[in-house]
């Protein structure tokens, strides 16, 4: 396997292919999850529900394919490649790369080495069946004792080793991939593992245009600022592949947030939240499931920076009702905390944003403090920016103390993202108080921290970008020449962000550097094209446009 990234052009050109012949293909079940090519020495029905537990794998709808998995093995209990997919799908490598509360829960770990156990007593009929249930294995092995990490790397190891003694075999190389994508440093501005698995994904893409798994990862693997425009074929193709899926449907969004195309991002969440809604109605009536409040986050995101702040408030009264879940997941946690915050705090409603609450207050928010730093983050700005220091300063308090909590439990990346949101609060407190060398210096470590580390793929972006609102300090100090240099900075990394784009064409304006400002006005005024109803920002920019037209 080549180790190193085909060019953006080269890689355009398989997908543009791949895009033409995933037109129409349809599961064997009525389903539309893909073509997965995965022989086992099973009998006829469990190899089709196995092939299915395949194919949902791939678009990480776990318990589903835990469903099938075990299908297959009541319809042959000699299967042992359907253990093997038990205990697959217990483990949720990308999630769990950089979150701990995504990992398998101590029951998941007791069950997936009892499916190991269960597949090494099947006796694997091949050496290469053997060999995947004995790469599972590698990751069960000792997990009362061993870290997440260590078990995730013994993993990727076996999986490599498979991948190389079975050359053909396309699924091994994909689980190889996918492994990679575990035991990536969220840090790592290198990339240099993601780039590892887009070039094995890239290698097998043209044997395998229509598998769900080549189109996903490749998307996990160019999740980034500077590496997302390879992904955006892959993105434009995957939903098309397995619409069945509503994480297939709602995943080629995050290609479309890091690009700013808004519009692509809300079609997309649209689609992916019927999808989650409708499988809901089936397994279980009543509930929110964890799959719709990651696509509502999502689409919230994208309704604001195009200030259809109607849509979005309806998005926000939706999740708000959300009381019953299907799953207590990191995503859903996320979604509910979230979504309330981005409302108040994109429209810059500092009152409203002082004023949030963390809701329902049945969930189980001590397993997920990172969301729950969300609202605290949301009140400690909101209440610096609306002139109620007191909230301010217990706002900072409680972040502090959840970074704390953070550090100790070794959950480092979202230490540090609790630590960037702290400063910030304490910088707008610090502008509150007149202490603008404070507040500056808060803000731009803040901005520069956060710098170091990349945005999880449980949020579509950062609540406010920490240089976006280093930007905001500085106009407000009468530093536009400072400012517009930060809020460029802040747009290269998310692009078409409404009030980054309005700071930074009033920055142009105030250095008086017209043309600029001209060309940024421009711009704000297409993204808010259909904004109901119209922000005063949008006024504003008409205005100056008007003017320079005279």
């Amino acid at each position: 396997m080549r180790h190193t990234v085909t060019s953006s052009a080269a890689l355009s050109l398989c997908l543009a292919a791949w895009v033409s012949a995933n037109e129409g293909h349809k599961h064997e079940h009525g389903e539309q999850l893909g073509k997965v090519d995965f022989p086992v020495s099973c009998d006829a029905a469990a190899r089709a529900e196995f092939q299915r537990g395949v194919a949902l794998l791939h678009s990480f709808q776990y318990e589903d394919a835990e469903k099938a998995f075990g299908a297959a093995s009541a319809a042959d209990p000699s299967c042992a490649m359907a253990h093997w997919g038990t205990a697959m799908s217990l483990y949720h490598p990308v999630w769990a790369a950089a979150n701990p509360s995504a990992a398998p829960t101590a029951l998941d770990l007791k069950k997936g080495a009892e499916a190991v156990e269960k597949a090494r007593a099947a006796a694997p009929r091949t050496e290469r069946e053997k060999g995947y249930v004995e790469a599972i294995a590698a990751f069960y092995k000792d997990a009362d004792t061993l870290d997440h990490r260590t078990r995730a790397v013994a993993f990727e190891k076996a999986m490599g080793e498979l991948a190389a003694k079975y050359p053909e075999d396309k699924e091994a190389a994909i689980f190889h991939a996918v492994s990679l994508l575990g035991t990536a440093f969220p840090g790592d501005k290198t990339y240099a593992t993601e780039r590892k698995a887009a070039a094995i994904l890239n290698a097998i893409l043209p044997q395998a245009p229509e598998h769900p798994g080549v189109a996903h990862y490749l998307i996990h693997s160019f999740d980034y600022p500077t590496l997302a425009s390879l992904a955006l074929p892959a993105a434009r193709s995957y939903a098309k592949i397995a619409p069945s899926s509503p994480h297939a449907l709602h995943m080629p969004s995050h290609i479309f947030t890091r690009l700013g195309l808004w519009d692509e991002s809300i079609q997309s969440n649209l689609a992916s939240r019927a999808a989650a809604r409708e499988r809901m109605a089936r397994l279980h009536p009543g509930a929110t499931s964890y799959e719709e409040l990651h696509a509502q986050d999502y689409l919230a995101y994208a309704y604001l920076q195009g200030g259809q702040d109607a849509k979005a408030k309806a998005v926000l009264e939706e999740v708000t009702a959300a009381k019953s879940f299907d799953q207590e997941m990191f995503n859903a946690a996320y979604a509910l905390t979230a979504v309330p915050a981005r409302y108040a705090l994109e429209r810059r409603q500092w009152s409203e944003a002082a004023a949030l609450t963390v809701q329902p207050a049945t969930f189980p928010w001590s397993k997920f403090s990172y969301a729950e730093a969300l609202v605290w983050f949301a009140r400690g700005v909101g209440g610096a920016r609306s002139g109620n220091p007191a909230a301010a300063r217990e706002a900072v308090d409680k972040l502090t103390a959840i970074q704390k909590g953070l550090a100790e439990a070794k959950n480092a990346y979202w230490a540090i993202q609790v630590e960037v949101q702290r400063q910030a609060a304490a910088g707008w407190l610090a502008h509150a108080e007149k202490k603008d060398d404070e507040a500056l210096g808060l803000l731009r470590s803040a901005a520069d921290l956060e710098d170091t580390t990349e945005k999880h793929p449980v949020t579509p972006g950062f609540l406010l970008p920490a240089r976006e609102m280093l930007a905001d300090l500085l106009l407000e100090l009468d530093r536009p020449a400072d400012a517009l240099g930060e809020y460029e900075a802040s747009l290269k990394v998310a692009p078409g962000r409404f009030n980054g784009v309005f700071g930074a064409a009033r920055a142009a304006e105030k250095a008086g550097d017209r043309d600029k400002a001209r060309a940024l006005y421009a711009q704000l005024v297409e993204l808010g094209k259909a904004a109901d109803p119209p922000r005063a920002e949008l006024a504003t920019a008409r205005a100056f446009l008007a003017s320079a037209s005279r």
